[in-house]
Order: structure tokens, then sequence, then C-alpha cells
């Protein structure tokens, strides 16, 4: 729990009454962004109302105050916080004009509505109070870390949400899950980022309130200080982007890069790759809404467009941004690009043979995108109990990795949480990640329990037809009128063939042997008279996860299970007795 968080959640009960708990956030995230920034501004603000009276156009403004300060957004006004208490009947006016006058780039504001906000405080006489308590508490960066004012928004949106009672999962996700798919994306370059002067991209297409791009920044410096993240990132909630946008000001990064917006409907970035791609996007939930704007995408970009393998059925559009973060990678002509991405467990198995689903995991596999995925412990989100799992994406593979998938379940490593926070029991410890890091860096196919390397087509089969013969009343055979046999649709089954049959290794262009090796063993003792229509074989892709890490325990013997019955038989005999006595 955030102690901060508690802290500005307290200045929140100022507003009960006139606000209902669902609408504090409208009051309390602009003013602690305001607050965080007044923080960061207030060493210099004497120097930039200089430069301001002194440089009229805004670009050149910007550039002597980078020069001078270097950072990249100001304020112009002769308000802050330390002065515009002093003025009894003009606090309104006031601080709507300290809003009014950051730099263009510090748009964070407008999309909490904020000077409409003032003006509620002020008709309700809340305004002075509340801007007095967040006066009091020192915001910037050297006393509140990035990491802890991350986790202070993180612990009041969970609050606010809490109160509406709304979700709080599209939001942000836990930081031990981002630190682990942080350690997992950065696992197979992490000699390459100790050079000097490096420079690196990153981009989170579901950007939410940062975290992400928080933690992977923090990540790379800690192994380079040298090192360089140009962080990029889209966000569609108002709230979260407002948040982004302002984490990233202080921590002195170029806020243009955080865009707000539908990545499905209007992607910012076009024409653009990074070197690694990050998102938790919303699972579950359905793009109807978008289908139109998807669909005439995919049609007229054709097939280098980022949905051209095909579209997931609109009750979950999760495989959407899986699609558009492989597209997203920088292409191997480049130096190559990784991604990681956090989804529940339908993507590994929905949809049938040549369904959308299917062909997106085929793309995948047949182009050897999928480097790894690991399973996470459940209960590991607020909003959610399920299983989800880590997708890790690679253009460039290690020669040791390719034509491969590395299959980690790491539903074991996690460590009980004193408290629940929702549907959040469990965290992933800085031993537990370890673990799972190591399990991935061995790259071992030795472990049943937790790790198994499989060849891409491994992850392929073929759903074939088969057809029996149509009976006229005596038992005879119906043909047409060509002499072909006609076949019984009331008969008619289908049989699941993997590549991998008879142990071949022959993948997709094995298919023919294969199946009749296949139909002769599994079908035609069974069925004589049946034959496959060759016309409707459809080639399907699916990773069984649970299904490859299935250990079989057999059944307690019978003597056992009935003495324990007699155990307990007895038992309940001795407390009828007591009741009876």
């Amino acid at each position: 729990m955030s102690t901060l968080g508690s802290f500005i959640w307290s200045i929140a009960d100022q507003l009960r009454g006139p606000y209902r708990p669902n609408q504090y956030g409208n009051v309390i995230l602009p003013l602690t962004i305001l607050r965080r920034l007044d923080c960061i501004l207030e060493p210099d603000r004497d120097t930039v109302r200089a430069l301001a009276a002194e440089y009229e156009n805004p670009m050149r403004l910007r550039v002597e105050v980078k020069k001078a300060t270097g950072r990249p957004f100001y304020n112009t006004s002769n308000y802050s916080f330390a002065n515009v208490l002093l003025e009894a009947d003009d606090l309104a006016d006031n601080l709507a004009d300290y809003v009014d006058r950051f730099s263009a780039d510090v748009d964070v504001f407008e999309y909490f509505d904020f000077k409409n906000e003032i003006l509620a405080l002020e008709k309700a006489g809340l305004l002075r109070a509340v801007v007095t308590s967040f006066k009091g508490v020192d915001l910037h960066p050297r006393t509140v870390s990035n990491a802890d004012m991350g986790d202070a928004f993180e612990y009041i949106i969970r609050k606010f949400n809490e109160a509406a009672n709304e979700t709080s999962g599209d939001h942000y996700t836990p930081r031990d899950a981002i630190r682990l798919l942080v350690d997992l994306l950065f696992a197979e370059k992490d000699v390459d980022l100790t050079e000097a002067g490096i420079v690196r991209s990153l981009y989170d297409p579901t950007a939410g309130t940062g975290g992400m791009l928080a933690l992977a920044e923090e990540h790379l410096l800690e192994q380079n200080p040298d090192a360089r993240l140009t962080l990029f990132g889209q966000e569609y909630n108002p709230q979260s982007y407002a948040i982004c946008k302002s984490d990233l000001l202080a921590r002195g990064h170029d806020a243009t890069n955080i865009v707000f917006g539908n990545t499905l409907t209007d992607p910012a970035f076009v024409g653009r790759t990074f070197d690694f791609c990050m998102s938790n996007p919303p699972y579950g939930v359905d793009w109807k809404q978008y289908a139109k704007a998807v669909t005439t995408e995919r049609a007229a970009a054709g097939k280098y467009g980022r949905f051209a393998p095909g579209l997931p059925a609109t009750s979950d559009g999760q495989m959407l941004f899986l699609l558009h973060l492989a597209h997203k990678m920088r292409p191997p002509s480049e130096g190559g690009g990784r991604a990681g991405i956090v989804m529940n467990g339908s993507p590994l198995f929905n949809g049938a043979a040549e369904s959308g689903p299917s062909e997106i995991r085929r793309w995948l596999l047949e182009n050897d995108l999928v480097d790894a995925i690991v399973a996470l412990p459940t209960n590991m989100f607020f909003n959610t109990g399920i299983a989800t799992y880590i997708w890790v994406l690679d253009n460039t593979k290690h020669p040791d990795r390719t034509g491969r998938v590395q299959l980690i379940d790491g539903s074991a490593f996690w460590t009980k949480m004193r408290k629940n926070l929702g549907d959040k029991g469990r965290e992933i410890s800085n031993s537990d990640r370890a673990k799972v890091v190591k399990l991935y860096t061995d790259f071992v196919d030795g472990d049943p329990d937790r790790s198994k390397v499989l060849r891409n087509d491994e992850f392929g089969y073929w759903t074939i037809t088969v057809e029996r013969p149509l009976l006229d009343e005596r038992g005879n055979v119906i043909t047409d009128r060509k002499g072909k046999v006609k076949s019984d649709s009331k008969k008619r089954d289908t049989e699941t063939v993997p590549f991998t049959y008879g142990g071949s290794t022959e993948g997709a262009v094995g298919m023919r042997e294969v199946v009749e090796a296949y139909f002769a063993a599994e079908v035609k003792p069974y069925v004589p008279d049946a034959w496959i229509d060759w016309t409707k074989v459809k080639v399907g892709y699916e990773i069984p996860f649970a299904r490859k890490f299935y250990k079989y325990v057999p059944p307690r013997p019978l003597v056992e299970i009935d003495t324990d019955l007699e155990k307990q038989v007895l038992k309940i005999q001795e407390l009828l007795r007591g009741v009876e006595g």
C-alpha cells in the first residue's frame, strides 16, 4: 500500500458532502499532478518568468527554457502554490491562470476538465481548503521518487474505482507483473544493452498510467546509467493518459511521444517501429464498436497491414493488440525488435482451424515470431483471479532459439500478500522473478514441471473431414450420375491430426503422408467404408499450454479411501452420541 497514496486519499475526505466518492478522482488526480509539476518548476520559476518576458514566440521560449533549466516544459504564470493562496478573493481565477499558462505540451488538465472543477470547488466552498492541503505536501522527485509517485497514483485510482464500484484493471498493471515482463523482454538483449551511450526505443500502445514505460526505463538505467530509452505510448482513457504524460514530463522525456487516442482505430506513430514493445491490453472486452474501422483498414492495407493475418471474434479484442505489437517491432534489417504482452488464456487455443485466432497463431509461428510464453500465478491482478500469460515475441531470435518456442510454467512462483488488494492476493517477489527469468535464460527442455522447448510445427494440426457412404433403404450405396459415391452428411465426422503424428518432423509439407498414416491407424479399422474429403482439409494452430505440463496422478487405492471414510463415520458417530447425551 502506498503511504503517499493514503495521505492524498485523506485529502479527499474533505470533499465529502458536495462530492460523491466516485467523483473524488476528478479533483484529487489533477491536483496531485499539478502539485508535482509545481514542485519541479519551483526552483527555476523566476528564470522562466524572465525568459517569458523576453521571448514572446513559444517555440523560441521553449528552446531558451530548455537551455536554462534542462526541462522541455514550463509555466509562465505569476502564480504557483507558493503564492496562489495569498489573495483572498481571486483564488479560482488565479489557479485557472496557473493551469492555462503551462507550455503547450502540458495538455493533461484538459482531460480532467479541470478548470470547470475549480469553479465547482469554489462554489462548494472547498477550493481553499483543498489547495492548502496540497500546498503542504512536497511531491518533488527528490522527495517522492517516480516509482513511489506511480504507486501513489495507482493506489488512488484503485481506491476511487472501488468507491465507484468500477474495475481498476483497465488502468494499470501490478508492478510485480510488469517487472517480470520487463526482465523477460530485456533478457535476450542484456549484453547489448550494456554498451556505452546506447539509445533504444520502447513503445506501449495501451500505456495506462505509464507503469510499464517507467519500470522498463528503470531496469535499463540500473544496468547502464549511460543508456537512454526513448519512451512512446498511446492511451485512450483520459485520466490515465494525463497521469502517464505528466509522469514522463516529470522524468524529463518528450511528452509529445505520449498520444491520446484509440490504438485500434487511430494508431499513433504510423510507419514507425521500435526496439521494444510492451502491452497489457484489456481482455474479454468486445470491439464491436470498432469493427467497421478495423475491417476497413484490413481490407485497404492488404497483406502487409497489421491485421492481415486474421481477426479474432468481436467479443474479445486482445489478439488485435498482439498483431499490432508484432507489426511495431523494428524489422530484422534494422536490428530487430522484441515485444512482450500480457493476455489471458484464450489466445492460446480459441478458434477452430482457419478461424481468425488460429490464423493469427499460424502467422506468428510460421514466421518464427513467438519466443516464449510464461504462465503467471493466478490472483495476480486487482480485478480478476484468472490465469494470465506473458507472450514474448522476437523477430531476430538467438540461433539456439530459432524455430522453437519455450513454454514456462511460472504459476507456482508467487508469494502470499499480507492483505489482498481486490482480487490480488499473490505477488511475484524478487526471488520468484529471478527463478522464472533463469528458466528463460537457461532455455532447457529438461524440466518437465517448469520449462518445455518445442518446435514451431509441434503446435500445428490438420482438421480432416471423414465421410461415409449414403445407403438406400436396402443398404445399397448411392452414387451420383458420374458414379461417385454420395456421402451421408449425418455420419460425417472430423478428426484432428497433429503435424507431429507418428513422429513426423516435416511440418505442414508432410500433410498427405501424415494424414494418411493417421487415417489408416485411427479411423479405417473402425469404419472401413470411410474416406477423407481432401478438399475440406484445414490447417490450424493452437498452444495447449496446460496439456504440455499435465502430469497424470493415479487415483487413490480403494482400500485407502475406505479407511478414510470409516474414520469419518466414527467421528460423526462420536459427535452424535455427544449430542444425544
